[in-house]
């Protein structure tokens, strides 16, 4: 699958709905795990541009997500990419982007971390 990278440098990116585990499988409640056997969490940001604003949702390792990621906190967001996807399902197509990043950073913790130094 292609992976794209995403700019982010002209655009403010703040957490719109705190991590989550991501499921793998709704039935049994499996919890999705990367390659490695990492967690991976799922992290709703609102991505703001000049343009326009959206809320992606983010697939992260859970070693990726930094503490204290509640609503509204700013956040950098290192290695985002996105990948297209397409799949058939009981003869429906459906089709989108989904969304990765290597780390979601709060920008508080990072200032603060800075301002201790």
């Amino acid at each position: 699958m292609r992976q794209i990278p995403v700019d982010t440098a002209n655009a403010t990116v703040m957490v719109a709905k705190a991590p989550q585990p991501k499921v793998k499988d709704r039935r049994t409640g499996e919890i999705a795990t990367d390659k490695d056997g990492a967690t991976l969490m799922v992290v709703e940001v609102m991505f703001s541009t000049p343009d326009e604003v959206e809320i992606l949702k983010l697939t992260v390792p859970q070693s990726g997500v930094s503490e204290d990621l509640d609503m509204g906190t700013p956040v950098i967001l290192t290695g985002l990419v996105a990948s297209p996807w397409e799949n058939e399902f009981n003869g429906q197509k459906r089709h989108g982007i989904a969304f990765r990043a290597v780390a979601v950073t709060s920008l508080t913790a990072a200032d603060s971390a800075s301002k201790a130094a």
